[in-house]
């Protein structure tokens, strides 16, 4: 696939801030973006409504990615769903080759999961 992965934003969930799992998004030229806090969240949580043991819990997710992706408006995209956005940016969207030689590791650090002890240590960053 020629577009790539250019960052993660996640929610502040401990399995993504073990540092093999953040050195691997490094070696691979992705950045992890873990949101904030109390960030605006999708309310409809599929797997709080779902048995994940159900025989057909793949093609329940299928279709949850499915309805999520090409159906169901996002307000952060001003109502446009993900792949109403994937077609508007196609002309502009990087190929793997360009986010690679744009990807500078000296700008990424190793995140800790308590946001105001990150956003602390950020602070203390020298400036490049």
């Amino acid at each position: 696939m020629p577009l790539s992965v250019q960052r993660i934003p996640t929610d502040r969930g401990t399995e993504f801030f073990a540092e093999e799992v953040q050195r691997r998004l490094m070696d691979e030229t992705i950045r992890f973006r873990p949101i904030p806090p109390r960030s605006p969240h999708l309310r409809e949580e599929f797997w709080a409504a779902t048995d994940p043991k159900a025989a057909d819990i793949g093609d329940q997710l299928a279709l949850r990615v499915h309805h999520y992706n090409w159906h169901r408006s996002h307000e952060s995209l001003h109502g446009d769903t993900p792949i109403d956005r994937v077609c508007q940016l196609a002309d502009k969207t990087p190929l793997w080759a360009a986010v690679g030689d744009a990807y500078d590791a000296s700008k990424e650090r190793i995140k800790v999961r308590h946001h105001d002890v990150d956003a602390a240590l950020q602070a203390l960053k020298p400036s490049l």
